[in-house]
């Protein structure tokens, strides 16, 4: 099937989704019996093509940042862009900076396709997004396939987006807690300690919050009591990683499930489990899927 030109609109029961191909390959709403579940993309920032301003985009090739913009690998050093000034270093791959095909469409189910040649990158690949939805819930997998001739290491996620309510809550279990470095960089990781911990649920912190929790078991929970309602995200277990970005002067937060743990290119731990890179030689390819089911709340309860 050739490339379609509208923006797919998903519906199920009480479940709406619309889509942003050409801004990343976004979704651009996530609204369930009205109640917008992700932050919704405004109109202005649609008519400007801020992918900043979206509900969800996608992480591709790889997650979060690569420090000093360069990594060894198969002996080897490669070099990325920077990719999102006025910041120094490549975020989040090139996914979400190219417009995605549509390449199937339907009432209840879209997949969005980008393929990418090396050039001022070092990677070839060909990324899908597969949406879902039922009444149940929204369901993304992600395919990446390495179309280059040499073996890469590869990572992939979704970078969700939420409005910061006051009495917003945050539910999810980890192991460890990686500290961070300058410039947004990931660093050591820790024994998570209590304070930082999210297991029971809890209200957002009051300061500045931009770390990875490794060991993710692949469960967080959004509450937003004031809405009455909340989001369940669920990911299969190649997702080993949950990136939570807070900052209270922001109207907004994120929850990203990711592969690979932010700032591992850099390490260059490629056999090490916990850092989740997935190595790829040509003409390989790895998937996983991600659900978000919404969840009923009473009005005004935690």
């Amino acid at each position: 099937m050739g490339a379609i030109s509208e923006a797919p609109k998903l519906r199920a029961g009480a479940l709406e989704v619309e889509l942003a191909p050409a801004i990343g390959g976004s979704v651009s709403v996530m609204r369930w019996r009205g109640i917008d579940l992700m932050r919704r993309l405004s109109d202005g920032d649609r008519d400007v093509g801020n992918v900043l301003g979206v509900a969800m985009f996608p992480m591709v090739p790889y997650a979060n940042r690569i420090a000093g913009n360069e990594f060894d690998f198969g002996g080897r050093r490669w070099r990325v862009p920077p990719n999102n000034p006025p910041e120094r270093f490549n975020v989040h791959g090139s996914g979400w900076k190219q417009p995605w095909t549509v390449t199937r469409t339907g009432a209840a189910a879209t997949t969005l396709a980008l393929e990418v040649a090396a050039g001022a990158e070092p990677y070839s690949y060909r990324a899908e997004q597969a949406f879902a939805v039922s009444e149940e819930g929204l369901g993304v997998t992600m395919t990446l396939t390495n179309t280059g001739p040499v073996a890469m290491p590869f990572g992939f996620g979704l970078h969700p987006w939420f409005d910061r309510d006051p009495d917003v809550t945050l539910q999810f279990s980890a192991r460890r807690f990686h500290l961070e470095e300058p410039e947004g960089i990931s660093g050591d990781p820790i024994t998570l300690p209590p304070e930082l911990d999210f297991a029971t649920g809890r209200p957002l912190p009051g300061g500045w919050r931009n770390n990875d929790y490794g060991g993710w078991a692949g469960e967080a929970v959004v509450r937003f009591p004031s809405r009455g309602a909340g989001l369940r995200i669920v990911a299969d277990p190649v997702f080993k990683h949950l990136m939570l970005y807070a900052d209270p002067t922001k109207p907004y937060f994120c929850l990203e499930p990711q592969t690979n743990a932010s700032g591992a290119f850099k390490r260059g731990r490629w056999n090490d489990p916990d850092e989740g890179v997935i190595v790829l030689g040509p003409g390989e390819s790895a998937a996983g899927n991600v659900s978000f089911t919404p969840v009923a709340l009473t009005p005004g309860a935690a």
